[in-house]
């Protein structure tokens, strides 16, 4: 289970992004623009790689407020997957073969 003290705060999250990994799901959150708002983008991808090596099709998003119910909300979203699909997140780390990094 991904705990809220597992992502930096705030003030952090208002500057850069935050990566994390947990039992074979990766995730990313990371302040976003929409119109004049900001959003809070939680991203998660099976293991093996990083974000940017991930192809988009691999990738999950959903947006929360920039606040910290927002983060709090991003890490129900990020459990509620790692729940309801456990299969993925626990046979990604074997994947390897299945990407091509040309």
């Amino acid at each position: 289970m991904i705990r809220r003290s597992d992502i930096l705060y705030m003030g952090y999250l208002k500057k850069s992004e935050f990566t994390g990994s947990h039992q074979g799901m990766r995730y990313r959150l990371e302040g976003v623009s929409q119109g004049e708002e900001k959003k809070l983008q939680a991203t998660v991808w099976p293991e093996p790689y990083n974000y940017v090596s991930t192809p988009e099709e691999q990738k999950r998003r959903a947006f929360f407020d920039f606040s910290e119910a927002g983060v709090d909300q991003a890490v129900d979203w990020m459990n509620r997957l790692l729940e309801e699909e456990r299969e993925l997140w626990a046979h990604s780390s074997q994947r390897w073969d299945e990407y091509s990094l040309d």
